[in-house]
């Protein structure tokens, strides 16, 4: 039993340091979000949770929940060792992969469930089952939501204002500024819409949050 007093424990106390980690998207190098105190990672787990648990109530979405929550729980456990990296961060996709699944292995550390989930991880990382893309989904979503929100709380400098924004260096969110783009949420939703078009349940959601207000 002190074995696995420890292994729980070892696991609990490295997992929750995502409580004091600050998403990277809203730091200085990046949004520079003008609040004392800018969402965590664990808090940007909360929402995914929650979010999922809005969606399936609403529209019965005929799948394993449970599944689905602990992914969620799980799935930025690797930035405990490694942090919040970006797409504007100079760290590849498969760079990125490879780092964050020796960090993950090594959060978990030698829990007996360790394979379960590590493999949920995995899942979570391909988005090719039903339960996944549901997850993946909702992860992209919750960021998405919580730019509209710092928007609408007037914590969103204006595009004119992004001297030290690293996501300013992309071509790609250049174009969407020539194209229109007017806000900090106007770039999140462009550079994320196209991974919903295939659900219509988050195509409806992100149009909701671009129209509405979210202070309520």
């Amino acid at each position: 039993m002190e074995g696995q007093i420890r292994n729980a424990m070892r696991f609990y106390l490295l997992a929750t340091k995502l409580k004091y980690k600050i998403r990277s998207g809203w730091d200085k190098n990046h949004w520079n979000v003008k609040s004392d105190r800018i969402e965590s990672i664990a808090e940007h787990v909360y929402g995914t949770c929650i979010l999922a648990i809005s969606l399936n109530s609403e529209f019965k979405l005929n799948m394993d929940m449970e599944k689905v929550l602990k992914m969620l729980t799980i799935h930025e456990i690797g930035e405990v060792l490694i942090g919040d990296i970006t797409p504007f961060d100079k760290i590849t996709l498969e760079e990125k992969a490879v780092m964050e699944h020796k960090a993950m292995s090594d959060v978990l550390g030698d829990l007996c469930g360790k394979e379960e989930l590590f493999n949920l991880l995995i899942e979570f990382d391909e988005h090719n089952t039903k339960e996944s893309k549901f997850a993946y989904l909702c992860d992209k979503m919750e960021a998405d939501i919580q730019a509209k929100v710092y928007q609408d709380m007037g914590y969103q400098h204006g595009l004119d204002d992004q001297e030290n924004n690293v996501v300013f260096k992309s071509p790609k969110i250049n174009k969407m500024i020539e194209d229109g783009a007017q806000t900090a949420f106007d770039i999140w939703y462009e550079w994320d819409k196209a991974k919903f078009d295939k659900d219509p349940v988050f195509v409806k959601a992100l149009s909701y949050i671009k129209k509405n207000n979210t202070n309520i």
